[in-house]
């Protein structure tokens, strides 16, 4: 079969659909991805290139595969090289370090076992040090639109690999913004999980208590398709964490902060202007939006580079650094060197700890049910200009990213329009771990226009009482998945009783005459939970249809009308919210 029509941009629902009208197979994507490689050699995308013979068995072990029952089956994708591929040798960008896996990273073999076929490892900046592109010994990753651009890092081939159409998606991975900035260079959707959401399990650390597995892709959806069968608990894993992604949706309100925002570099004007434009996209997506103290962000990412965390770095590489003298590349060894500083003592970083503390605290407290957005970078510089100044402009790159982990936040960069010709602008999305899902539900929005459609898998429920916002038993709402949706009223044709119970809950009980209207919440709850939700629920009380104002029915609480016989009515009051205290 012939795949030289295929597009440079390679979409996973394209691929599935090519796959199954039998217009293409695996075999031959891979020998045009192998072909587009080999004329893509100066933009020094590869550590470990695509080639049959490491691809062969990925074909083969595909044939064992239902395409129906994997997801991604087919799918070509890229690894940076820090992420280790069985049998394939992992460098981080140092050839002195290389060593050769047994076994899969973690996110690797679920991916394969997913359908997914690896083509190949990929350049950044060495040991995941820098935001550039440019540290590397193996190459400068060039940008995939202007080649005498940077790519931006540390993920810096993987980017540039699904740019130039030589992977579908590419693993990277994110400790300051390596999973975003390299995406908004390369006009890409960089999608950065939460902290633990997706296992570390096999990475080679650059700060192990920040580090994340990331992805780029051409769109939103490519990257939650990835996130699905990527994500999840490992118990081999000392940092993963169970979090899960809930049903898209759009979050109450839409940050920005006060600040001014900072440009930088030979296209600042331009960046700027295209930040301004976003803006006012923003401000017609018609959700409300409000200015946020942000003077921390900034405070908090100083830790990362200029403060004690660095020294998590020398605790991981500072050893190979001491043994091998001279061998890693020069900007980068002084940079891992100076995690190593007397004045980054046990005192320091438990100083630093109490002080990230407090700002974790403060910006969940200020992301509660709202996503803010930033530019993911203030500019970009050509390669020559990094090479003259290494230390400033990779620093620069970081100054929208670098406080994400450390405040352990999840992340969406996603391509806003171009600032010029050949010259991408992006913004971040930022949510707590809690609500990555409203990020996700806003950069569809952003992207599209319009929401994500409705997820069929959901369902409404009506809450009344204890499970409503602010009341004890909200959590029970939050861990079976539910997500607020707005505040209602019940049509007028029930009254509200206060049970005597301990606690004191309310009991809605439909009536045929004297009836009120009850203000009540609806929450959007996955229908793999609600069965579990419902059977949980103490008689008197229980799931039934409740009206709405409206004229619409959803499930909700409902209460049997036995229970009004010792019960104070308290209809008048129209909700449980204002019971007197």
């Amino acid at each position: 079969m012939k795949t030289m029509n295929l597009p440079i941009t390679l979409s996973i629902p394209e691929l599935k659909e090519l796959y199954k009208s039998k217009k293409l197979a695996p075999e031959d994507l891979i020998q045009e991805i192998i072909e587009r490689a080999e004329a893509d050699k100066e933009y020094n995308i590869w550590i470990t290139p695509p080639s049959s013979e490491m691809i062969q068995p990925f074909l083969d072990q595909l044939k064992t595969i239902d395409p129906e029952q994997a997801p991604l089956w087919g799918v070509p994708f890229a690894i940076k090289d820090n992420i280790d591929l069985a049998n394939v040798p992992t460098t981080a960008g140092c050839a002195e370090f290389t060593y050769e896996p047994e076994e899969h990273a973690t996110v690797v073999r679920r991916l394969i076992e997913a359908g997914a076929i690896p083509v190949g490892k990929t350049n950044l900046d060495q040991f995941a040090t820098g935001l550039v592109g440019t540290r590397s010994p193996y190459g400068e990753a060039r940008n995939a639109l202007n080649p005498e651009l940077i790519s931006g890092g540390s993920s810096s081939g993987s980017a540039v690999a699904v740019a130039r159409g030589q992977a579908a998606f590419a693993l990277g991975t994110d400790t300051a913004g390596s999973g975003r900035v390299p995406a908004a260079l390369n006009r890409l959707v960089g999608f950065k999980p939460s902290l633990g959401a997706w296992p570390v399990k096999g990475v080679v650390p650059a700060c192990a208590s920040l580090d994340c597995v990331t992805v780029f892709a051409h769109s939103l959806e490519d990257a939650l398709l990835v996130d699905q069968a990527a994500r999840g608990f490992d118990e081999g894993d000392p940092w993963s964490r169970s979090i899960k992604r809930r049903s898209n949706a759009l979050p109450e309100k839409i940050l920005l902060v006060k600040e001014p925002a900072s440009f930088f570099g030979p296209y600042a004007s331009e960046y700027e202007q295209a930040w301004e434009t976003t803006l006012g996209k923003i401000k017609n997506l018609g959700l409300p939006v409000e200015y946020m103290d942000g003077s921390y962000l900034s405070e908090a990412a100083a830790v990362l580079y200029d403060g004690p965390w660095v020294a998590e770095r020398w605790a991981d590489l500072g050893s190979f650094i001491t043994e091998n003298e001279h061998t890693a590349f020069p900007v980068t060894e002084t940079v891992l060197r100076s995690g190593a500083k007397p004045e980054y003592d046990a005192a320091s970083v438990f100083k630093a700890m109490h002080k990230l503390q407090g700002f974790k605290q403060r910006a969940r407290r200020q992301l509660k049910n709202a996503v803010l957005v930033m530019p993911t970078s203030g500019g970009t510089w050509t390669r020559g200009q990094v090479r003259e100044n290494p230390i400033e402009t990779n620093s620069k790159m970081g100054l929208y990213t670098n406080h994400c982990n450390l405040l352990d936040l999840s992340a969406a960069a996603v391509p806003g329009d171009d600032a010029a010709a050949d010259l991408p602008f992006g913004i971040t999305l930022f949510s707590t771990n809690k609500n990555e899902h409203l990020l996700a539900g806003l950069a569809d929005l952003f992207l599209h226009g319009k929401a994500a459609p409705e997820n069929k898998t959901t369902t409404l429920v009506a809450v009344c009482g204890l499970h409503m916002k602010g009341f004890p038993l909200e959590t029970q709402m939050e861990e079976h998945g539910a997500v607020f949706v707005s505040v209602a009223k019940t049509a007028p044709v029930y009254k509200m009783v206060k049970l005597p119970s301990t606690p004191p809950k309310p009991g809605l009980i439909r009536v045929s005459e004297g009836g009120a209207f009850i203000e009540l919440e609806l929450w959007e709850m996955p229908l793999a939970e609600f069965g579990r939700f419902a059977a949980a629920i103490p008689a008197p009380l229980g799931i039934g249809k409740v009206q709405l104002e409206d004229g619409s029915e959803v499930p909700g609480f409902v209460c049997e009308a036995l229970a009004a016989e010792n019960s104070e009515d308290i209809s008048h009051i129209g909700g449980w919210r204002y019971l007197p205290e």
